[in-house]
């Protein structure tokens, strides 16, 4: 099935502390923000890319689109003070499909295998997230203090892409605008409708650039993928 996918590329990486957009630093030659747009340039079934972005980054993001020939880029839209208004914004501009993936530019290792896994649930139940089990103890503390230990086996560390039923997505964005809510994901709005997600699992090479130190994970993975006899 044929899906669109919206990718939140507004935020300034002021956790990086590369003093610009941390899309724009480079793993291998190659900006990060290429790297993810490149998995869904080659996927078949991707039928279209919407990115939000900060104004002030539009004009070097249409060179980057130009110079690494991606040409499933529907559309620029500006990005909101908030990662959820980013969203908002481009998913507005969807004028047709029945389904819209949501997936953070800074994770540039999602692969194409996943993301068809993920619109196949989605297909089915209508939301379905992808992530992987936690692999430490979790712990709920408050005030410094550990006041419980979290039962693990239930526990999942949620990644993008996130699909949905377009109409549903649209249905959660509206409700959230209308009461005042801002979640920590697309799924969290979902799930105020009452409507079940799905889960997928997916693999923890899947990671977020965040910090300086994932770069150095980022170039691992890297090596470890252009290795021979490697998928």
């Amino acid at each position: 099935m044929a899906y669109q996918v919206i990718l939140p590329a507004a935020g300034q990486g002021k956790r990086m502390g590369a003093g610009k957009n941390k899309l724009l630093l480079e793993l291998n030659g190659i900006p990060v923000l290429i790297h993810t747009l490149k998995v869904f340039e080659e996927d078949e079934l991707c039928d279209g890319m919407i990115l939000a972005v900060h104004p002030q980054d539009f004009e070097e993001f249409n060179v980057l689109l130009k110079k690494y020939n991606i040409h499933k880029v529907t559309g620029l839209v500006p990005g909101g003070k908030e990662r959820q208004y980013s969203i908002y914004n481009a998913l507005k501009t969807v004028t047709n499909g029945s389904i819209i993936l949501v997936h953070d530019a800074a994770r540039p290792f999602i692969r194409k295998e996943q993301i068809h896994r993920l619109i196949e649930t989605a297909k089915k139940t209508g939301a379905a997230i992808i992530g992987v089990p936690a692999k430490d103890t979790m712990k709920k503390v408050q005030v410094g203090t550990v006041v419980e230990t979290v039962e693990r086996s239930s526990l999942w560390a949620v990644q993008t892409p996130q699909a949905f039923r377009i109409s549903l997505l649209l249905e959660a964005y509206q409700k959230a605008e209308m009461e005042r809510f801002v979640g920590t994901d697309d799924s969290s709005l979902v799930e105020r409708l009452g409507h079940p997600v799905a889960i997928v699992e997916g693999d923890y090479d899947n990671i977020k650039l965040t910090t300086p130190e994932d770069l150095y994970f980022a170039e691992a993975i890297l090596k470890k993928r252009q290795a021979p006899g490697t998928l």
